[in-house]
């Protein structure tokens, strides 16, 4: 049985010296139509295990599209998705979570009535095996698997330091809050690619600064592969290997955070003056 998030060994990044193995995620030449909208127009990257990829551009140019396409919410017309070798470009978006896939929104989505720990616990769900007769009863097998589960969002919970909001109905936090409680309920899943959609979106400098510090923190503990949505430029330098931009829908480029910066297309599309 796999090990769960509070029993697991902390998971290193391979030396940079090793050769580079097959990507974990694969997009290749993805076309997206609305209508008589084109979203996306034979957009193509990869993403290796263990990178944190950013992905960039101005509003309308494809980035959530994108993100909706890798999770399994949108189909394209065009192109295919492999995850792991294997193609996936089909399934549905519990498929995909099945596969080791979590992501955020940009919106926070979460059940709002009820606690953040009720909130996290549902992140689970896809772990959860029972069957109907133990579970009725709650007895033996159906008794240690909810002891493990809620162990692992214990663990999730002490790792982002929202013990104290535990009890708390998720209507009552603050926004930044609230997108901690999103990132937690996708890392309850044990993710192997988490898929994060402007998750600093409305949040103020010492909130930015706290995310950015979870971000790296669940990249270097649990050696989890990250794509992030993000508009705020020195968060992306700061913490990204990679980063991917879109300008209408296309990819201008895909380059470590310096190299992007300094690329004349990317200035003229979206950064507007080169950082010294």
């Amino acid at each position: 049985m796999p090990a769960t998030l509070a029993e697991r060994p902390i998971q290193q990044a391979a030396p940079a010296s090793e050769p580079r193995r097959e990507p974990l995620l694969q997009v290749e030449a993805i076309t997206v139509r609305f209508g008589a909208v084109q979203a996306l127009t034979d957009v193509s990257m990869d993403i290796h295990r263990g990178e944190i990829v950013a992905i960039i551009g101005p509003n309308g140019a494809g980035k959530t599209t994108l993100i909706n396409v890798i999770s399994g919410f949108y189909h394209a017309q065009q192109g295919r998705i492999l995850f792991e070798g294997k193609d996936r470009t089909a399934l549905k978006p519990y498929d995909v979570a099945a596969l080791g896939v979590a992501r955020t929104f940009q919106n926070v989505a979460l059940f709002r009535g009820m606690s953040v720990l009720d909130n996290i616990m549902t992140g689970r769900l896809l772990k959860m095996r029972g069957h109907f007769l133990l579970d009725a009863i709650y007895w033996g097998p159906a008794r240690r698997q909810e002891l493990e589960h809620r162990a692992a969002v214990e663990h999730v919970i002490d790792f982002l330091e929202i013990q104290a909001i535990r009890k708390t109905p998720v209507s009552r936090l603050p926004y930044g809050l609230q997108k901690r409680v999103e990132l937690a309920r996708a890392l309850a899943a044990e993710p192997q690619l988490l898929l994060l959609d402007e998750p600093m979106a409305g949040m103020n400098v010492e909130e930015k600064e706290d995310m950015s510090r979870f971000i790296l923190d669940v990249h270097d503990e649990f050696g989890t592969t990250i794509a992030l949505i993000e508009h705020d430029m020195g968060v992306v330098m700061d913490i990204s290997d990679r980063v991917v931009v879109l300008d209408y829908g296309r990819k201008i480029a895909d380059a470590p955070p310096d190299a992007v910066r300094a690329d004349r297309a990317v200035i003229d599309a979206y950064l507007g003056v080169a950082h010294d």
